[in-house]
């Protein structure tokens, strides 16, 4: 068997063209334009670099951006208040603040400062409790983004069995939250499974979120069964140089897999992608509108 390869390009790119539709209608019809206020302090290279992509394409969806740039040793005062500003600011819909924090800000402290409503990381305490009693919340933006792609390749996914190799708070334990609400039976399996590799034999859907270089080999996998690999993983050429890799072995799982998402080019893409969708959705909900179809859990 040779794995369907499931493209989050492509996927992203679709994703990101019904955000763009749904943000000119909101424009035309409610003269309505969803905002989302991005916070970077300090100067963390990657952090830089993920921020600069999230206001390209908030721009490019037709959406307003506001990004507060600080600098590394701004205290935790004056980041809150900033946070406080941006909660009462109407035109802003979606407040993201870029972790890591540098280390004397206390991160819980912060994400928990931002108004739920607009917290489109859905990392607030409020949001992970929502989410974890099947109520409406926002939603992590990984978790999501797999989540639509497995609804996509499956249709339904009403009582496959699922396993969420990885229980952080950001992936796996929202992850494992999600295929619940979709009536998958899930495990959450981790460091400390009991024979894991049989727990991961089971399973009509993995979702690996371990941040360990191709940790799951093919052989862990069941035949025909849909993998999603949420990690990246830098790793030395033998030549020399690097190159990123899963937290699956891509070339082992994709013989025996029905499906498979590649890294890179997989689930990175979706994440920007659903940090739109849930923008735009938090603009509806703070107006009363229908949220967008087909963007949301």
């Amino acid at each position: 068997m040779t794995a369907q390869i499931i493209d989050g390009k492509a996927f992203a790119a679709d994703v990101r063209a019904k955000v763009a539709t749904q943000v000119a209608r909101l424009k035309e019809e409610n003269g309505i334009t969803p905002g989302l206020a991005v916070v970077l302090v300090g100067e963390d290279p990657a952090s830089q670099v993920y921020v600069r992509s999230k206001g390209k394409q908030t721009v490019e969806v037709g959406m307003n951006s506001y990004e507060h740039k600080l600098d590394a040793e701004t205290s935790e005062a004056d980041l809150l208040a900033l946070i406080e500003k941006l909660n009462a600011d109407p035109a802003v819909h979606g407040i993201l603040v870029q972790l890591p924090l540098p280390g004397h800000l206390n991160e819980d402290l912060v994400i928990n400062s931002i108004d739920p409503a607009k917290d489109v990381d859905g990392f607030h305490i409020s949001n992970v409790g929502l989410l974890g009693t099947g109520q409406k919340s926002m939603v992590p933006c990984t978790p999501l983004g797999c989540l639509m792609m497995l609804r996509a390749h499956h249709g339904s996914l009403s009582g496959l069995d699922a396993v969420v190799i990885g229980r952080s708070n950001i992936v796996g334990k929202p992850m494992a939250q999600l295929l619940l609400g979709d009536s998958c039976t899930v495990t959450i399996a981790h460091s400390r499974t009991k024979d894991l590799p049989e727990v991961v034999r089971r399973a009509d859907i993995v979702v690996a979120a371990v941040g360990r270089p191709e940790m799951v080999p093919g052989d862990w996998i069941k035949e025909g069964a849909t993998v999603i690999d949420v990690g990246i993983n830098r790793i030395e050429k033998p030549e020399g140089g690097t190159r990123l890799v899963g937290d699956v072995d891509f070339a082992s799982a994709s013989a025996r897999a029905g499906a498979i998402t590649p890294v890179p080019g997989g689930v990175g893409p979706m994440t920007i992608a659903c940090l739109l969708a849930n923008t735009l959705t938090a603009c509806c909900r703070a107006n009363g509108l229908s949220e967008p179809e087909g963007l949301t859990a």
